[in-house]
């Protein structure tokens, strides 16, 4: 059971619980597993700017119902996040929508060759520095040698994190021009290759060498990236890797039923790279699962290749995919703590905290968006059958028991 009298009380199974809260609750944790609450160090909840697509009210409510209590937010936001005034705005903003939500969360500052200076200022209110070496939403791209070198230098200089979506753009730009004809959703895997993602990578790794700064790699698709990251590790460099939900569960296929709304940055892959993905997360060469939660409207989505968005919805079924993962057999419990949990707070050097989280792994559901409390209102994974799921999300004290009526949380 789990007692909360200004505090929650957990017990039922093999550890009892007291974590400090300003509510009376019991709850029954009989026969569920006790996780630490995870942590989603990839999102895009579209504040300020693209509210119509995400805010922190329903961003926050796709976390908590996902066992979410922790995001790290990216700067492509409109205004992009720059600079101090820009970071201290967000976070005045995020703050006022999350009054009865208590989500934890980082926030990255975007690199922008015109505000280097602001590192300095914000280095101690940042999770890292975001940089876009290939063109994604928003309008943050630094893809010339001297600019990235500087970000490095500063980075290393402020012992920061430097978060890289690496794709090289000036070869998008080469094979854009050569498949200008087609306009079907696989040419998007056709225009961001394995090739262009590996070599945006040994730019980074290389420039990045005089200064051994801390490389954290973001949503790693390919066995070409998977190679140059293992040997970078054996060499003994500072670098992390991330992968995606929609990376290991999707491959090109799913273009033939998903269209548009399979694209995503970095593009599926074929399904010999899914499967190298999940031996590198077995094997220990991915860090992290993140999300890259990255919701846009159905209507966005449903236009033709070249007009629709980038990405796709995932914090609230990304647990689900990943115990139904170990209900299969792909990868232990123990493998989805540290790609959740345990690795991005030592990367990150994150405070502890009381947050848990209630998992029955018996539970079957089938992924609804319906359901789903992101705005965005569509899954990709639409009609699959997950088995294992978060009952229960307590973040900062605060219990959400999705057992009962009273989980409910405010709308958006």
């Amino acid at each position: 059971m789990i007692e909360v009298r200004n505090a929650v009380d957990i017990h039922g199974g093999n550890r009892d619980y007291f974590i400090p809260s300003a509510q009376n609750k019991t709850i029954n944790a009989e026969g569920l597993l006790a996780f630490p609450g995870l942590i989603d160090g990839h999102v895009h909840f579209r504040t300020p700017g693209f509210e119509y697509k995400e805010n922190w009210i329903s961003g926050a409510q796709a976390a908590v119902h996902g066992g979410i209590t922790t995001v790290f937010d990216m700067p492509n936001t409109n205004p992009v996040t720059t600079s101090l005034s820009d970071l201290q705005e967000k976070k005045a903003l995020i703050n006022s929508q999350l009054s009865d939500i208590p989500l934890r969360y980082q926030l990255y500052l975007g690199a922008d060759r015109s505000h280097f200076d602001e590192i300095s200022r914000c280095k101690d209110q940042i999770a890292g520095i975001k940089v876009f070496m290939g063109s994604s939403t928003g309008n943050l791209l630094v893809d010339d040698d001297q600019s990235l070198s500087e970000v490095f230098k500063l980075a290393a200089q402020y012992d920061l994190v430097v978060a890289l979506h690496a794709e090289d753009e000036k070869m998008i730009e080469e094979n854009s021009n050569q498949f200008k004809d087609r306009h079907d959703a696989l040419t998007h895997s056709l225009l961001r290759t394995p090739e262009v993602a590996a070599h945006a990578i040994k730019r980074a790794l290389a420039l990045s060498k005089p200064f051994n700064t801390k490389l954290y790699f973001l949503h790693i698709s390919s066995q070409k990236e998977i190679e140059l990251i293992a040997k970078a590790k054996q060499e003994g460099r500072l670098i992390y890797a991330e992968t995606t939900p929609h990376h290991l569960f999707l491959d090109t296929s799913a273009y033939e039923y998903l269209g548009t709304f399979a694209q995503v940055n970095p593009p599926l892959r074929s399904p010999e790279d899914r499967k190298a993905l999940w031996q590198a997360v077995n094997e220990g060469i991915i860090d992290t699962l993140g999300s890259d939660h990255a919701p846009h409207t159905i209507e966005e989505k449903r236009k033709p290749y070249r007009e629709a968005p980038s990405g796709m919805p995932g914090i609230e079924t990304m647990l689900p995919l990943m115990l139904n993962a170990y209900n299969t057999h792909l990868l232990s419990l123990e493998k989805i703590l540290s790609l959740m949990h345990t690795r991005i707070t030592e990367i990150f050097h994150l405070p502890t905290n009381d947050d848990l989280i209630l998992i029955d792994l018996k539970k079957t559901t089938t992924v609804e968006a319906k359901k789903l409390h992101s705005r965005s209102s569509w899954s990709a994974f639409e009609g699959t059958q997950l088995t294992g799921h978060p009952v229960c999300t307590i973040v900062q004290g605060q219990v959400y028991d999705f057992r009962t009526k009273t989980a409910r949380l405010v709308s958006a």
